[in-house]
């Protein structure tokens, strides 16, 4: 239903960009890069860009978001480059929507709406096209006349309306059971996941968080790739199948690899997540949160940065938001400059001491320099040893099933044998929690 409800953008669309951010004192700097950051969304929806729209606003119009001098100006803008298509950079109420498609005589849809039709063709596997469908769903509820009054298609022609409320009804009742199937179905997989997790709970587990397009998923193949080189002549086939494209919203199925750090066979899962965005709409994030559970269970959260970008420091607090909103304020945050290589010296330099005071302990990478992920890789051997130290334990022989579950919850560095007691001495790395179940059997403490 997703994509013959909302498929905004077809292909060879030709589209004009309007942004009208809030007069403020970056306003006028921020707009030119929120402009370019809306073409390669458009872009990658499979819209040309023929043509742009600025007006800074004190605050937005009630009917029409801009100004009526900027409407008249739009529409003639449209009508001399022949336009079939507009995008707005801000979320337009479904009254402005309806009354610039009326002004305008063409299409009008904004950010959240883009993004959106994104993540519908972008969807892979069965559980994001349920998530796209339910985020679309609930977005476009509101906003029924503007729709045909039948559901295989998202919108009419200019001032095409249903027959009456009769019909309006009808569709959100449709949508209003759709959308409860769809919640029934993903708490179903939010239930598969929990036990996913419970079966990794012996491993560190890490999850990669950023903005889209930040180099989340070359990281991951990086780490797969290197980390496992050692003694492993099918390293490079792991992370072969990890997809990498340099487009907003590449990947948006997680992707959970094992890694080796080479110590001492400590095992670390990391899981590469979604990315974010300015104005992520709120049902993506709703609808995708079974997905971004894997967030809040990690030990520890990559936050991934494009230090090449140069509004990498706005794009840095969007994620903190998104990350506030999903309630992952106890989580430890390593934060990774991505991208040093396309830096020059100077500027590594210059941000390498800056990070030193606003992020301490922040590491400097690369996915494509050689040894570019090193720091990285030293980086969570360390995070890992201090969440994780080693234990010994002394557990009577007789306790068969206390030991199995030791060697389900913890990861087991060393066994041997008390010959006098018959007990079994482990040394064990696992978290807080798991060596609190185990207290009694502590007898050395951390060595580690």
């Amino acid at each position: 239903m997703a994509k013959e409800i909302i498929d905004l953008v077809a292909p060879q669309e030709r589209a004009v960009l309007v942004g009208a951010p809030l007069k403020r004192s970056n306003a006028k700097h921020l707009v030119e890069e929120h402009l370019r950051e809306l073409e390669r969304l458009a872009d990658t929806a499979g819209a040309k860009i023929i043509g742009e729209l600025t007006q800074q606003v004190d605050r937005p119009d009630s009917a029409t978001y801009i100004g009526k001098g900027k409407v008249d100006e739009l529409k003639i803008m449209v009508e001399e480059k022949d336009a079939t298509l507009v995008i707005f950079d801000d979320e337009l109420t479904p009254a402005q929507g309806k009354n610039l498609e009326e002004a305008i005589g063409k299409r009008v849809i904004d950010r959240a709406e883009l993004i959106l039709d994104i993540f519908a063709v972008r969807a892979r596997s069965a559980e994001a096209k349920m998530q796209v469908e339910l985020a679309q769903l609930e977005y476009s509820l509101p906003r029924l006349t503007r729709m045909w009054t039948h559901l295989e298609k998202f919108r009419g022609g200019i001032g095409v309306r249903g027959p009456g409320e009769t019909q309006l009804e009808t569709d959100r009742r449709l949508i209003g059971q759709r959308i409860k199937v769809l919640k029934d179905r993903l708490h179903e997989v939010t239930r598969s996941r929990e036990v996913q997790r419970k079966s990794r709970r012996a491993a560190f587990r890490v999850s990669l968080v950023g903005y889209t397009n930040a180099g989340k998923s070359s990281l991951l193949r990086s780490l797969v790739r290197l980390g496992n080189a050692a003694g492993h002549s099918a390293a490079e086939d792991k992370g072969a199948d990890i997809f990498v494209e340099d487009r907003l919203f590449a990947t948006l199925d997680p992707l959970t690899r094992d890694v080796s750090l080479g110590h001492g066979g400590t095992p670390l899962v990391v899981t590469d997540t979604v990315g974010f965005i300015r104005k992520l709409p709120h049902h993506l994030v709703a609808s995708f949160r079974a997905t971004l559970e894997e967030v809040r269970e990690a030990d520890l959260l990559l936050h991934v940065i494009d230090a090449g970008s140069p509004t990498w420091e706005e794009q840095r607090l969007v994620v903190d938001e998104v990350l506030a909103e999903l309630e992952v304020h106890d989580r430890p945050v390593l934060h990774v400059f991505n991208k040093i290589d396309r830096l020059d010296a100077a500027g590594l330099a210059g941000l390498r001491e800056r990070m030193g005071n606003l992020l301490p302990g922040s590491v400097f990478a690369s996915a494509v320099a050689p040894h570019g992920v090193d720091p990285l890789i030293a980086a969570l051997r360390t995070a890992m040893e201090r969440s994780r130290p080693i234990v010994r334990l002394r557990v009577p022989a007789a306790e068969g099933k206390l030991l199995a579950e030791i060697h389900r919850g913890a990861q087991v560095v060393e066994s041997a044998n008390d010959e006098e007691t018959g007990d079994v001495l482990l040394s064990v790395r696992a978290d807080a929690a798991e060596i609190g179940r185990w207290e009694r059997w502590v007898n050395a403490g951390a060595v580690a």
